[in-house]
């Protein structure tokens, strides 16, 4: 796998080594709510053709590119194991904002999504990346090959915030899609009408999907700390209304956190993996701590 992404540089992977080995615990752990009994051995699938060289096994060449090429192809296989990730990225206006310079919502998200499908890809695991705002902008299947994980990577790198969302009615048309049953990570900040949105999640719990849901945020979001008059600017709709910070702190803090609290405790009820992802948190940091706490008996 090629490691020179903006998003997955030497010293980001240098941060996340030694998440691999507890990542596959809890890989495991998810595949116990999916398989009455995991890992029942590598099944294979086809992944890609490539010219035969001497020494190949002839029982994998391919006679009808051999008929359309005239030339000597193979079949190359994918080992698969029983875990297939689906990795949904938010990529919707809100997504854009950051304070002051630091990552934003969706740079952030890129981080996770990379770490993520490099952890996954190393494991053998097969991850898929899915990038939405009111519709689906990108849709890969879940693979696990090297060369599937770098496309992945090159397409990651150039996303964009932009647009209007609708998580929920998007969460239920990508729940449909999913002919397999494996793990869904969720990466967003949930804006929408949190029971439409949570009723959208229960549609992969219904379809027996696994669920990580990756609640990203930037603090300033949470306690507000604006002191003078400012104009705030819908980072979707465009539109720009004017705040006295003193007047509106308190009614928006306390809005704020039962709008958190409130899919905190919907997700638990669902037994979907609720992370909380503030971006002052580093990403190396939020993961390790979730991924020990997911691996503890």
């Amino acid at each position: 796998m090629q490691t020179g992404y903006r998003f997955l540089e030497p010293q980001t992977l240098a941060r996340v080594k030694n998440l691999s080995l507890v990542a596959r615990g809890v890989v495991e752990g998810f595949i116990s709510g999916l398989h009455s009994s995991p890992y029942k051995g590598f099944s294979v699938e086809f992944a890609e053709h490539r010219e035969y060289t001497a020494g190949d096994d002839p029982r994998r060449l391919d006679y009808r590119m051999l008929g359309r090429t005239d030339r000597l192809y193979v079949k190359q296989y994918e080992e698969e194991t029983n875990m297939r990730v689906q990795i949904l990225l938010d990529t919707s206006g809100s997504m854009g904002y950051r304070l002051d310079g630091k990552l934003s919502k969706l740079q952030y998200g890129c981080y996770l999504t990379a770490v993520l499908g490099y952890l996954m890809t190393r494991q053998r695991d097969a991850v898929g990346l899915t990038t939405f705002d009111a519709r689906i902008r990108l849709d890969m299947p879940a693979r696990s090959t090297p060369r599937h994980f770098n496309e992945m990577m090159e397409r990651l790198e150039a996303v964009e915030a932009a647009g209007e969302t609708d998580v929920a009615e998007t969460l239920h048309r990508i729940a449909d899609r999913l002919k397999r049953r494996g793990l869904i990570v969720l990466i967003s900040d949930l804006y929408g009408e949190p029971e439409e949105i949570v009723r959208a999640l229960h549609h992969f719990r219904h379809r027996r999907h696994e669920v990580i849901v990756f609640h990203v945020l930037d603090r300033a979001e949470i306690d507000f700390p604006f002191r003078d008059a400012t104009a705030f600017r819908d980072l979707e709709t465009g539109q720009w209304i004017q705040v006295d910070p003193a007047y509106a702190r308190d009614e928006y803090v306390a809005r704020i956190r039962s709008f958190i609290e409130s899919y905190r405790r919907a997700c638990a009820e669902a037994r979907i993996d609720y992370v909380s992802a503030e971006t002052s948190t580093p990403y190396d940091f939020m993961l390790s701590r979730y991924i020990a706490k997911r691996g503890r008996p």
